[in-house]
């Protein structure tokens, strides 16, 4: 599972942000189920950053949300993050020069 969490930055502000976030992605790295997380900026946009986090599976995100150092570090930081939907299932992947592999979606069958 893929998380996505976009914010804008104003460049005054990139400072603090960027120690809030290493913050907020230590706090979540603990946690189990947790897989790989980045914190990224736009080449073209300065102002526009990305913290993207990886995960064994939407459980083990939701359960990290709870706990006290993620609720501390990580849950003000993504609050401030755009409204917009940010977690995503995997429904293909392929390693470098590999096949694409499908996965099937975890959704209930009567959602699309």
């Amino acid at each position: 599972m893929l998380v996505l969490n976009r914010f804008l930055v104003d460049e005054n502000a990139a400072a603090a942000f960027t120690e809030r976030a290493h913050a907020a992605l230590a706090a979540l790295a603990a946690r189990p189920g947790y897989v790989r997380g980045q914190l990224t900026r736009s080449l073209d946009e300065p102002s526009h950053w990305c913290l993207v986090t990886e995960w064994e599976s939407v459980g083990t995100y939701r359960r990290a949300l709870g706990h006290f150092d993620v609720k501390v570090y990580a849950t003000p930081l993504l609050a401030e993050s755009l409204d917009e939907p940010s977690a995503y299932e995997a429904l293909a992947a392929a390693e470098p020069g590999g096949q694409v592999v499908a996965t099937a979606s975890d959704r209930a069958p009567d959602f699309p």
